[in-house]
């Protein structure tokens, strides 16, 4: 006779994340959400918009974008939002140098479209996200100019490093 076991797999977690910097599409660590670099799960469900206005800067010696967390100040960042399950959330909160350098936090943001079948939302609707964003910053960063959608190629003329190529101190 066969036997038949049944073995529990509990649910994949997945979490909704913001990104509005280098992991966009088109930006320099994209790539880094990409199935095949064995990061995790990460799939692209639309573009949206931070409910709150918030100072998107580019600043330091690798001209990093970096989103200080004074919500109400600055504008509403665009950006695109991804479902991750546990190991991308992992490989980002440690991209990221979470919790030291960016803290992970919940937003609410308004979507512009959405790209899932069958989890149908409509343009206009509000659902909460995280995102990365930083407490610890230099006081001069809030007198650069504040964006509202980063691109690493555009006419700032303030190239983005990548990692591989900063100086190791």
């Amino acid at each position: 006779t066969l036997s038949c076991s049944m073995i529990y797999v509990p649910p994949v977690q997945m979490t909704y994340i913001f990104v509005y910097g280098t992991l966009k599409k088109g930006q320099p660590n994209y790539f880094r959400m990409l199935p095949d670099q064995g990061n995790g799960k990460a799939e692209f469900c639309g573009h949206a918009r931070t409910v709150d206005g918030y100072p998107l800067v580019i600043a330091g010696k690798y001209n990093i974008p970096y989103l200080l967390n004074r919500p109400g100040e600055g504008h509403r960042i665009q950006g695109e939002v991804y479902r991750v399950d546990d190991n991308m959330l992992s490989f980002l909160d440690a991209f990221e140098g979470c919790p030291t350098m960016y803290q992970r936090t919940s937003v609410q943001i308004e979507l512009e479209d959405w790209k899932v079948e069958g989890r149908e939302r409509s343009p206009g609707s509000m659902m909460e996200a995280f995102l990365y964003s930083t407490t610890s910053y230099q006081p001069a960063w809030l007198k650069h100019n504040f964006y509202e959608n980063y691109d690493a190629y555009g006419d700032h003329g303030l190239v983005y490093i990548d990692r591989e190529d900063r100086e190791i101190h």
